[in-house]
């Protein structure tokens, strides 16, 4: 699996519509045959940033989101949102998704 992190800090006057702007690209990349999972966050230290938590089944997955479409018209229009350019994490772990904690576990 291809497991990527992503921090993208927004420019103030557009971060309380990033969530708006990210929607479609988001729902597309989500409907991606190759797609685990694709969720956003918010920083609670930086109210411009938000952090994009991704996987994909393969690399090839992983290569066919970076060549679709939706992909494409988002990397077109974010450097007028964004303040910086975004800091990644991308690498290839075992597993096929999200594992339950052995450590912790709600009471009773």
């Amino acid at each position: 699996m291809i497991f990527i992190v992503v921090k993208f800090t927004v420019r103030p006057e557009r971060s309380e519509e990033w969530l708006d702007l990210v929607q479609d690209f988001t729902q597309a990349t989500r409907d991606e045959p190759g797609n685990v999972f694709y969720e956003w966050s918010r920083s609670v230290d930086n109210p411009h940033q938000f952090v994009l938590v991704e996987a994909f089944a393969s690399a090839e997955a992983g290569e066919v989101h970076v060549n679709s479409e939706h992909f494409k018209t988002a990397m077109a229009w974010m450097p007028e949102v964004i303040a910086e350019t975004p800091q990644i994490i991308n690498v290839e772990v075992p597993g096929t998704g999200w594992s339950a904690m052995a450590e912790l576990s709600p009471r009773g």
